[in-house]
């Protein structure tokens, strides 16, 4: 079924004119103290007068974030428009929506959401296409929707599945045992886990997790991430200490086994670039870890035990990564190493070994194409896709399983399900939504552009067909830029509300990101981090040139890595746009590593307590650090949320705060704190959509002010 666009041109333009009424007014912001507080740091002095607003259990915090988000809240509700938009997302919303299914023994696991239920229902089929009946209600364990809970990693022989529980948007984890029969728990619940998974091994999983944190659980510093065995039917308390480094508290460590349960990897990672493997054979008379991968100069994973060999997916000698197989009696033997699959121009993303074949997930200029081979990386057959601009999801499976399911997505295509036969390599469609607006009326494209060291760098723009190249379409860049993270085509509900009133919506692939590989990731770290914030004001300035767009309609977005990315646009170049909306940001560059994971990023930012060279850098674009007085700063809304624990929220209150006080001029200057919400994850819907009126509203009033 096709819809029509639910505003027509004309509409579009004249709710863009009529929301530019009142949309820049004098603001009255809360009145925030300052303290003399001066860190001295190589030899340098650095002020930090907001350094009050870092403690989240302070009253005076509390009530200085209440009045900053009911000041936002009474601005952006004011909005002209807000109340139509939010009504609009919530009709793109409000569709049937269903996930990859999951097989566990005979029993398939599905999640189904009606449209516009806080968090999506896990259902289970006895044996495939049997009748469904609920497994596990995720919105029974709350009354505002704020506790997610999804199933992790299952028993062998099918009786057991680990319940993931996270409450408010919050990195910490509790982990519960389920019977896969009744569906009841076992009653054994673990706590402080974080950044794990749950691999099973015979009558019990390992799992990571920190000790119970001293202070604020929300900002205090996590150390000592550790690797345990939990037997089924015992408590927390007698769970097996797998693997613990108390000579380096700031580290990550991560266990899983192969399909088969002989082998058991240990990763080990100094932060968010860069691991190590061990490896233990459990059917060794003496089990011992062994060195697979040594040193955090490289990205290493243990895909699956292939025929006697182990097989790892890694960038060593590969910056755009290959498939090796490795013999397990001298695994760190590199001179043993064979290639499965070879380094090819393309980023080899993930493998999957279902079925009895690979299957290989290649990125070509961000977007995805899927290969499968046989064992031995032979006969290669390329899985035909809906279209050759978009991504993928799933192709997971065991090895004997007679068929698949993956998912597909694009800036114009809603996620749908496909349902692919391993013997025939035939796709047939299992699940499409829905969804009311008619893809047939946009548009998708990738371009190219120069960034200042004459690096090119793609750029994917989505927008009404038709749409007239004369400067004046509202424009909104979005990127992140960082931690090997590659964007690729999606689709957004959100943001068809805003390209069917005459927007444009560019994602550009910044250097830092993942998607051409190693040396791409490395181009835009440590200290050629300025390298990501010229590729985006190349972008901006590309979308100027060529016509889609002005700076005086131009708005940046970007969330955490990216928030940061917005924060340094700003400060460097405060015309560059005319609306800014860092979310969740890591804006304080000299003290993000103090606070709960921080450390892990060291990696990729540098440390300014380790080096001059790592201090230096970090202070020319923190942003907390480089706003000026009296310069007229973009209309921003700098959003957080209180349950934040991955980038804490006084990121945003010190940079909210400075930016109000230095900021010249009448543009607005808002705070939007969620409540009983974290870094993104599991939000509930009735928050999103409220989150996204908001952002469209302001977008839309802030940039239509200044139309012609």
């Amino acid at each position: 079924m096709k819809f029509k666009p639910f505003f027509s041109v004309v509409a579009a333009v004249a709710l863009l004119a009529s929301c530019g009424a009142d949309s820049t007014q004098n603001m009255t912001y809360p009145e925030t103290r300052t303290v003399d507080v001066v860190d001295t740091l190589w030899g340098t002095a650095v002020a930090d007068p907001y350094r009050w607003l870092e403690d989240d259990r302070d009253p005076e915090v509390m009530a200085w974030v209440a009045n900053q988000a009911e000041t936002a809240t009474s601005f952006l509700h004011s909005l002209p428009g807000r109340d139509e938009l939010r009504q609009r997302c919530e009709e793109l919303f409000n569709h049937p929506r269903v996930g990859i299914p999951r097989r566990i023994g005979e029993k398939v696991f599905l999640t189904r959401n009606n449209g516009l239920q806080n968090q999506s229902v896990i259902f289970v089929q006895d044996q495939d296409g049997a009748e469904e009946r609920v497994f596990l209600d995720p919105n029974m364990l709350s009354k505002d929707g704020t506790v997610t809970a999804s199933l992790s990693g299952a028993s062998p022989d099918g009786r057991y599945v680990v319940e993931v529980r996270n409450a408010a948007g919050s990195d910490w984890q509790e982990m519960r045992v389920l019977d896969l029969t009744t569906g009841e728990s076992t009653d054994e619940v673990l706590e402080w886990v974080k950044f794990s998974g749950a691999s099973w091994v015979q009558d019990g999983f390992y799992y990571s997790r920190y000790p119970a944190p001293e202070g604020s659980a929300f900002s205090a510093e996590n150390t000592f991430h550790s690797v345990y065995f939990h037997k089924v039917g015992t408590p927390q308390e007698q769970d097996q200490l797998v693997f613990r480094n108390d000579n380096e508290p700031n580290r990550y460590h991560f266990a899983g086994a192969t399909e088969d349960g002989r082998y058991v990897v240990l990763n080990t990672s100094t932060g968010t670039d860069g691991n190590a493997l061990h490896v233990m054979d459990r059917e060794a008379d003496n089990p011992v870890w062994s060195p697979l991968v040594v040193g955090f100069k490289n990205h290493s994973s243990l895909v699956e035990h292939v025929e006697g060999k182990l097989y790892v997916l890694t960038d060593i000698g590969a910056p755009r990564y290959r498939l090796v197989a490795a013999d397990p009696a001298s695994p760190s033997d590199q001179s043993l190493w064979r290639d499965i699959l070879p380094e090819s121009g393309d980023l080899l993303e993930s493998v999957s070994v279902v079925g009895g074949q690979l299957w290989a997930t290649y990125l070509h200029n961000a977007s995805h194409r899927v290969l499968r081979c046989d064992l031995d990386g032979s006969n290669p057959r390329e899985v035909a896709l809906p279209s050759d601009v978009g991504s993928v999801g799933g192709f997971g499976g065991k090895m004997d399983a007679k068929d698949l399911h993956y998912a597909f997505t694009s800036f114009t295509q809603p996620t749908s399900i496909y349902k692919l036969d391993i013997a025939s390599g035939t796709s047939t469609l299992w699940s499409q939504p829905e969804v009311a607006f008619d893809p047939s009326a946009f548009e998708a494209k990738q371009i190219w552009f120069s960034s200042k060291d004459g690096t090119q760098v793609p750029m994917f723009v989505v927008h009404q067909k038709g749409l007239e190249l004369d400067g004046t379409n509202p424009t909104l860049l979005y990127a992140y830029g960082g931690f090997n993270i590659s964007l690729t085509p999606s689709f957004s509900a959100s943001n068809i509300a805003f390209l069917e009133r005459g927007g444009v919506y560019a994602m550009a692939n910044l250097r830092g990101g993942g998607e051409f590989g190693e040396a791409w990731h490395k181009a835009g770290m440590l200290l050629d981090k300025q390298n990501v914030f010229d590729d985006f004001f190349a972008a901006g300035d590309h979308l100027v040139t060529e016509g889609y767009t002005s700076h005086d309609k131009l708005g940046v977005a970007g969330g955490s890595n990216g928030g940061l990315l917005v924060g340094a646009i700003m400060t460097q170049r405060p015309d560059f746009a005319r609306v800014a909306l860092p979310a969740v940001g890591v804006m304080d560059m000299l003290r993000y590593h103090k606070f709960t994971i921080g450390w892990g990023w060291i990696p990729e930012y540098g440390c300014a307590d380790s080096t001059r060279a790592d201090f230096e850098n970090l202070l020319g674009y923190s942003p907390v650090h480089n706003l000026n007085e009296g310069v007229t700063y973009p209309s921003t809304m700098v959003t957080t949320a209180d349950h934040d624990d991955r980038v804490v929220p006084a990121h945003s209150f010190k940079f909210a705060a400075r930016l109000q006080a230095a900021h010249a001029g009448d543009r607005p200057i808002i705070l939007r704190v969620e409540t009983n919400a974290g870094h993104g994850a599991g939000k509930p819907i009735g928050k999103i959509l409220d989150e996204q009126a908001d952002k469209w509203a302001f977008v839309l009033n802030e940039l239509s002010a200044l139309r012609p």
